[in-house]
């Protein structure tokens, strides 16, 4: 297991980054299990009713979708990164649903990086998502804001390290 100390650190980061997600396909257990303990409406539970839906078939809660998605995030960056917790995200928008079947992939981009005034060992850095589907239909974007370990809070990010 890899220690805080050979973890990326805000110095090793750069704005504009692009990380691959990898891919997820949800099931039909999948969803109904999701459904049945966090979010229990009929079109999340029952393909017949699903299929009359406004969604046309059986379909994933959009908080499973970000949950998948924050797994799938950590599996491919923040398990590998001095990440300190998270901030909170803004604009989650769910532009399609996650239908049973659909393979879920995703590509996260360092939006912004900046160093805390008030406290050096620690960064922000904000990561923009583009969540698709195998017929690279876009299925949710959001921002989410990530405090980052500084590995040398006594220099700016200019200097040796």
């Amino acid at each position: 297991m890899m220690t805080q100390k050979d973890r990326l650190h805000f110095e090793d980061l750069e704005e504009g980054t692009k990380i691959q997600l990898g891919s997820h396909t949800i099931t039909k257990d999948e969803i109904i299990e999701f459904a049945k303990e966090f979010d229990p409406l009929p079109f999340h539970l029952d393909e017949e009713v699903a299929k009359k839906s406004l969604l046309g078939g059986l379909a994933s809660s959009g908080w499973q979708t970000a949950g998948l998605t924050l797994r799938m995030l950590v599996n491919e960056f923040l398990g590998k990164i001095a990440s300190m917790g998270g901030l909170g995200f803004e604009n989650l928008k769910w532009k399609k649903p996650l239908m049973k079947g659909d393979t879920l992939t995703g590509t996260v981009t360092i939006a912004s990086l900046r160093r805390s005034q008030s406290h050096p060992e620690k960064a922000v850095m904000v990561l923009d998502f583009d969540m698709r589907n195998q017929k690279n239909q876009q299925i949710m974007t959001m921002s989410l804001a990530n405090l980052v370990a500084v590995r040398h809070p006594e220099q700016t990010k200019g200097e040796g390290a």
